[in-house]
């Protein structure tokens, strides 16, 4: 350990609202104005008991140099009337810490009676030790410390107050005696502390602080108060008086006398003082220790006379003083101070060197005053006599010598005088810092091996200190030692070290001291260090506090969790952090790890947002629960409207636990208890039963909370017979036959604490059949119900059993076993021992059915799936696959190259025929599990007649694509087969391009993997889907004549109108989307003469969408003569075209039509040349790439064509007439001829007369 660590990441600082007393001074703090006291007496309370006005809270957290924490608590403001929020009830409030019957010891709520406890022992008699340090004793609040029995009697002041320490001139009006409190088991003394005491040092109050030891028998024995220096003013002074007759008049001298020893802090522990007269002879008017105090020394300098003499022996006087005077009643250590007064020159003169030396040899200051009355009167020079008197005074004479004209001026040198023999501020000369002087030693106290810890806060102006008292002597490191983690730049802040002193052990260092200063830097820090006897220690770890006012550091407590003598935890309190807008407080918890403390968070409290000062008191306390770990307490006395909470924590193996096991509230135990929880003590058990009892102060209160015994119970359960048999009927219950069982239900106590092997315990419990069911499959012989109350008387260590009667009748789950569930709890919770809270209180036992199968009851079944549609079977894919069924229906990714299977329009379903056999041994829980593309919907499961089994299916609402069935449940028999038919819808809204149907079945029983492969089926198709369509057409105009004499400037060129209609009619019962239709009107010749004019196209469904390609107004309306007599159709090949292009969608049923309007265009049809010529415009539906649609007739288009004629006088030219007529008559010329020479024109009958007579012969 050998740097620094710091606590959690830091937040913003906050103020803090309780205040202190001001330093041990004679001036009281006083409200300024505005009745805020002012910033050097606001001193935030951090331990236990934070008692002052908590709401009247400046929120910032600037420290300005400040005077100690002369308490941890001196004043107790009404708390003001701000609310509060009520504590949250989500903790524990009882666990094994009784808070039915706590022993509230009262006390004086003035005295603070409760502020600091302790638990004690004597002799084997328990007490509790209680601090009040505001307690009376005679006129003064010394504070005192009561004795009080631990079971009843009244308590017993000790009296401590009335301790007085010899040799110091002591001021125990509010010293605070009882502040802090340490016990000593090993000799049963303790240790009370008055951090306030004080003494007088000259002109001031040294507030160093001073602690008594109380022994075994309650009595005072020794005063502890390493911190206590002897005084400057620690000094024997004796004043040698020259009463020769020429000192006159004596009066004077004595009035002098007088003022001077009124200079005097005479007292123990401050000056003697001893007066001594000379002349001829030398004699003591008073010793040293004669009186002690300025009245009575005053008292008797007035009555000295002038004893008279003619000579004046000088050296006689000083070597008196110097040899008898300091003798008599001198001092061991005090400084040695003479002061001569004399009128004239020694008539010992030659002795003076003498006397001188050995003076100087004894370490005698000496004063010297020369009275030149004598000489002054007389005219006589002075010069001899002040050499001699110079001589006498010590080095340098401008501090040890004076003169005056005469005894009356003796007055004037009184002040100058005192103030040349006194230093009397600070530890040096001339200094105004402080070293132990305002230390304040006692404020914290922790009793070590070889002796004591004291933290002193007021230590080095405030820095702080810790103080160790030893039997060998005490330990007080110099202020050097502190610079390595306190260094000189902060020396203003006042850090108050030593406001909490503890020590922790490891195993590689040993014992560690660990102290805290709250104030260092503003933010607090904890330091771990080793002291050494050259008053020199090492710091070997520093601890950091994170917010600004939180007191990090106020309280440190270590923790040996598992008793081993290593401390595992120590735990810093920062009682007044702010979260949240109050001051909550924290505990920071920090693990030992290999010789170094390791932060590991906090513990947690109530979560109520108030003003608790969580963490004012952490006390590890011993084993509460009697787990063999010990545990820690923290107090949050401002709690819950300033009665106060505590907070008890477990340990464990690992450290502590952060979450508090129990939360006792003072609201709780009894009325009035104020700020309890600002000090807790637990270590001892006072009742005599074993169990470690807890001490808590409050304001005028010590409370005494019993710890319970605690108790495990360790509960079992079996059945006769083990299984539940269903084929076993073995009795009626109800008329009916049934399986019956017993349990027996067996407890046995186990008592954590030796003390209570013999103890007894009643329980009470409730047994429930199948707690979870709504319907019960098993009922109890008792009442004939499913739940049974009963109670119990157990014996330590003892098994105690019951036996409880059940039956089973009939019932469709033999797959999951019957619940037997048991909750037992404490017959009577306010009496006898607590539960283990970390103890099982329920016991629940499942009884499995017997399930028919092989000897060692492993049922291995053989199922066996076919599935077939009614789809063409060449187009089926029936191969078995081992596949995981989608996840969802749109999860189906299928690649496979089969026939597109086309579904007709008239198509709703399609059908699977699907058997299950189980060809092993019985299967549990058998479901079938159904899942399709999400083209189809489930439409029903027919279950055939010669099944061996059942089939109920259910819906999962979350994934429509998918069904579980239930087969034969719960279980499907050996050799078992059903049969059934599968009917699915197709989807009206969802079209794929393909369809799947999947069967899985499967069972709670483990089959084999070589048999798995036929529990799956799945049914693959390639899909289209026929769109029956009626798809006609209709125009206004289908002939049109363009005469000659039509007038175009009627009607500017434009011709007759048309409307062409174009109908789409879906009759089937799919719906139809991805189709488009793209009509093409021919709207100008290649020449550029216009044919038509478009007018709108319109259709009679909103949410079709049309795209018009081609611009019919950017053809010219003149015309041009053009031959088209060579082109008398006219269509999207051979002219310029406008195409329109409709996305069609169409439920069952639907239709649309679109409307194509224009005007034949006259100007051209007039100029063109033709005699009859045809405008086709033509509509087709083509499918998208991605539409699973098809058409029954491919490719469907209709067209509508325009006819126009045109009449007019047409002449042929006369060439042509002549010569057609002259070809004309020369061919039929050339036909005749012909026909002549072919016999045309010869008769028949003589050709067959001819032919019969060959001799005759044919005329022509």
């Amino acid at each position: 350990m050998h740097s620094e660590g710091t606590a959690e990441p830091g937040r913003r600082a906050e103020s803090w609202s309780f205040r202190r007393k001001a330093p041990p001074s004679p001036e009281p703090c006083s409200l300024d104005s505005s009745g805020e006291t002012p910033s050097p007496c606001r001193y935030p309370l951090a331990t236990p008991l934070s008692l002052a006005d908590a709401h009247t809270r400046a929120h910032t957290h600037t420290h300005t140099h400040q005077a100690p924490p002369v308490s941890r608590v001196l004043s107790c403001t009404k708390p003001g009337s701000r609310g509060y929020e009520t504590p949250s009830r989500g903790l524990v409030d009882t666990f094994n810490v009784d808070t039915r019957k706590p022993r509230v010891i009262p006390g004086s709520r003035a005295s603070f009676f409760g502020y600091t406890v302790q638990q004690h022992e004597i002799s084997g008699k328990k007490w509790l030790v209680v601090g009040a340090p505001l307690e009376t004793s005679g006129h003064q609040k010394t504070g005192d410390v009561y004795k009080c029995p631990a079971t009843q009697g009244n308590c017993t002041k000790l009296n401590l107050g009335r301790v007085t320490l010899s040799n110091v001139s002591e001021r125990k009006d509010n010293m605070r005696l009882g502040l802090s409190l340490a016990t000593n088991p090993k000799d049963n003394s303790f240790l009370a502390c008055s951090p306030l005491w004080s003494h007088e040092c000259g002109s001031s109050y040294y507030t160093t602080g001073m602690c008594s030891r109380v022994n075994s028998n309650f009595r005072f024995s020794k005063t502890v108060a390493p911190a206590l220096q002897r005084c400057q003013t620690y000094m024997d002074i004796i004043i040698v008086l020259d009463g020769s007759n020429s000192i006159y008049p004596w009066v004077e001298v004595q009035h002098f006398l007088i003022n001077i020893l009124k200079k005097f802090y005479i007292g123990p522990g401050q000056i003697q003082v001893g007066v001594v007269q000379y002349g001829e002879d030398v004699v003591h008017e008073f010793h040293l220790n004669d009186y002690r105090s300025v009245k009575d020394v005053v008292e008797a300098a007035s009555h000295i006379e002038q004893r008279g003499g003619t000579e004046t022996r000088t050296a006689f006087g000083i070597e008196f003083a110097r040899s008898e005077a300091f003798q008599k009643g001198g001092r061991k250590g005090a400084k040695k101070v003479m002061i001569v007064i004399t009128d004239g020159e020694s008539h010992d003169s030659p002795d003076l060197e003498k006397v001188i030396q050995q003076s100087e040899r004894d370490n005698v200051t000496r004063y010297a005053v020369a009275v030149l009355g004598y000489y002054n009167r007389r005219g006589i020079n002075p010069e001899a006599f002040l050499n001699e008197i110079k001589y006498i005074a010590s080095d340098p004479d401008d501090k040890h010598f004076f003169n005056v004209t005469d005894e009356a001026a003796l007055k004037d040198i009184v002040d100058a005088l005192g103030d040349r023999i006194f230093s009397l501020e600070g530890t040096n000369k001339n200094e105004t810092s402080f070293g132990l002087e305002m230390s304040q030693t006692g404020f914290s106290s922790h009793v070590v091996e070889d002796g004591v810890l004291l933290g002193a806060v007021g230590a080095y102006d405030w820095n702080g200190a810790v103080l160790k008292e030893t039997s060998g002597g005490k330990v007080i490191p110099l202020r050097e030692s502190y610079l390595k983690e306190f260094p000189e730049e902060l020396k203003n802040h006042g850090a108050y070290l030593g406001y909490t002193v503890t020590s922790v052990v490891s195993s590689g260092q040993g014992r560690v001291y660990v102290a805290g200063a709250p104030r260092f830097n503003h933010t607090g820090k904890a330091i771990l260090f080793t002291m050494h006897n050259n008053r020199s220690l090492t710091i070997h770890q520093a601890l950091r506090g994170e917010q600004i006012g939180s007191y990090y550091g106020s309280e440190i407590t270590s923790v040996d969790v598992d008793g081993d003598g290593v401390t595992d935890v120590l735990l810093v309190g920062a009682p007044m952090y702010f979260s949240e807008g109050v001051e909550r407080g924290r505990v920071y918890v920090y693990n030992l790890r290999q010789d170094w403390f390791v932060y590991n968070g906090t513990l947690k409290d109530s979560h109520s947002y108030q003003n608790a000062r969580f963490g004012s008191s952490v006390a590890s306390v011993r084993d509460l629960n009697q787990d063999s770990y010990n545990d820690v307490v923290v107090g949050a006395p401002l709690e819950d409207h300033h009665r106060g909470v505590i907070y008890i924590f477990h340990g464990f193996q690992g450290g502590i636990l952060k979450t508090p096991k129990q939360r006792i509230a003072a609201s709780k135990l009894a009325p009035g208890l104020q700020y309890f929880g600002c000090s807790i003590h637990g270590q001892l058990d006072l009742d005599e039963d074993g169990l470690v009892d807890l001490a808590v102060g409050a304001l005028g209160n010590a409370v005494i909370l019993w710890s319970r015994p605690v108790v495990q119970i360790n509960a079992s359960l079996r059945f006769e017979p083990s299984k539940i048999n269903i084929f076993h009927r073995d009795c009626k219950r109800s008329g009916r036959d049934a399986t019956c069982l017993a349990a027996f239900l067996c407890f046995t106590p186990v008592f954590l604490a030796p003390h209570f092997q013999t103890a007894t315990v009643g329980i009470r419990y409730n047994a429930t059949m199948d707690e979870r069911r709504y319907t019960p499959r098993a009922h109890l012989d008792e009442g004939g119900d499913r739940y049974t109350n009963r109670a119990a008387l157990l014996f330590s260590g003892q098994e105690h059993c019951e036996r409880i009667t059940f039956h089973v009748l009939d019932t469709a789950d033999y797959i999951k076993p019957v619940t037997f569930s048991v909750e037992y709890s404490l017959e009577d919770p306010d009496y006898g021992p607590m539960l283990d809270d970390g103890w099982p209180t329920t016991l629940r036992v499942s009884v499995p059915f017997w399930n028919g199968c092989n000897e060692d009851e492993h049922c291995v079944p053989d199922l066996l799936l076919d599935a077939r549609s009614d789809l063409p079977t060449a187009m089926e894919d029936s191969q078995r696959v081992l596949r995981k069924p989608a996840q969802d229906c749109s999860a189906y990714t299928l690649s496979f190259d089969t026939t597109v299977f086309i579904i007709e329009s008239t198509r709703r379903r399609v059908a699977v025929e699907a058997s299950l056999e189980n060809k092993g041994e019985n299967a549990y829980s058998t479901v079938l599990n159904i899942s399709q593309s999400a083209n189809l919907q489930f439409a029903s499961l027919i279950q055939k007649d010669d099944s061996d089994g059942s089939i109920e299916c259910v819906s999962e609402e979350r994934r429509l694509c998918k069904k579980v069935c239930n087969v034969s449940y719960p279980f499907f028999r050996a050799t078992a087969k059903v049969a059934f038919r599968l009917d699915f819808e197709f989807s009206k809204s969802v079209f794929l391009h393909y369809l799947e149907i999947q069967l899985t079945a499967g069972s709670d029983s483990d089959e084999e993997d070589s048999t798995k492969g036929d529990n799956t089926a799945l049914l693959r198709f390639h899909l289209k889907y026929e769109a029956d369509v009626l798809f006609t057409r209709s125009s206004s105009l289908s002939h049109y004549e363009v005469k000659p004499n039509s007038s175009l400037e009627r009607y500017h060129g434009l011709g007759p109108p048309f409307s062409c209609v174009f109908k789409i009619q879906n009759l089937g019962l799919f719906p139809i989307h991805g189709v488009m239709m793209k009509v093409t009107v021919p709207i100008a010749t290649r020449g550029g003469n216009r044919l038509l004019m478009l007018r709108d196209f319109l259709t009679d469904q909103a949410n079709t969408s049309c795209n018009i390609w081609g611009n019919s107004t950017e053809y010219r309306l003149a015309a041009t003569e053009e031959d088209m007599s060579r082109a008398p159709q006219l269509n999207h090949s051979n002219s310029d075209v406008v195409s329109i292009n409709c996305n069609v969608r169409l439920a069952p049923n639907q239709e649309i039509s679109f409307h194509l309007l224009g005007n034949l265009w006259l100007r051209s049809l007039k100029a063109l040349k033709y005699k009859l010529m045809r405008i086709t415009v033509h509509a087709a539906l083509q499918r998208q790439f991605h539409s699973p649609f098809i058409f029954r007739e491919e490719d469907p288009s209709r067209q509508v064509t325009f006819e126009i004629s045109k009449q007019e006088d047409y002449q042929v030219p006369i060439w042509i007439v002549v010569g057609s007529t002259l070809g004309g008559l020369l061919l039929l010329a050339l036909l005749v001829l012909a026909l002549w020479k072919l016999g045309f024109f010869r008769s028949a009958k003589r050709r067959r007369e001819a032919s019969l007579n060959p001799t005759s012969t044919v005329l022509e």
